[in-house]
């Protein structure tokens, strides 16, 4: 499976489930697009983010009650979910419970991984996702 770079859209609220997150993936080898590490100060962010968009060849987005307030993350599917190359690669992470409808009724379609009982077996599944098994610090 080709991969190229995965683009994380999420809340700021949420950072204590991204951060580790970030760090999993980054052990893997999986190439990341993370705002909290990829925006270098003084730059123009929304134009980064937008050109993170344009590059990537996967869409994460984490699925919390914070991100369903977020006009960034809305932006951000709405962008992703208009993009024929990624039909396929997107993937919708169940940080906490939450109507994820209300960001797009679209979403119920993707195979959703779920993070709400287990962060460790949410890592694995998410692996799987590229093939990869999850190995432990």
């Amino acid at each position: 499976m080709h991969l190229q770079e995965v683009f994380l859209s999420h809340s700021h609220h949420d950072r204590a489930f991204v951060l580790p997150l970030v760090d999993i993936l980054r052990r893997h080898g999986i190439p990341l697009w993370y705002s909290g590490t990829d925006i270098i100060p003084a730059q123009q962010w929304h134009d980064e983010i937008g050109a993170a968009l344009q590059r990537c060849d996967w869409f994460m987005i984490v699925l919390s009650p914070d991100a369903l307030q977020s006009l960034w993350v809305k932006r951000e599917l709405h962008y992703a979910l208009q993009q024929e190359r990624l039909a396929n690669n997107i993937i919708p992470l169940l940080y906490q419970d939450c109507e994820y409808g209300k960001l797009s009724w679209t979403l119920a379609g993707y195979q959703m991984v779920d993070f709400t009982q287990s962060f460790e077996n949410g890592c694995r599944d998410l692996l799987r996702v590229w093939g990869l098994g999850f190995k432990s610090e």
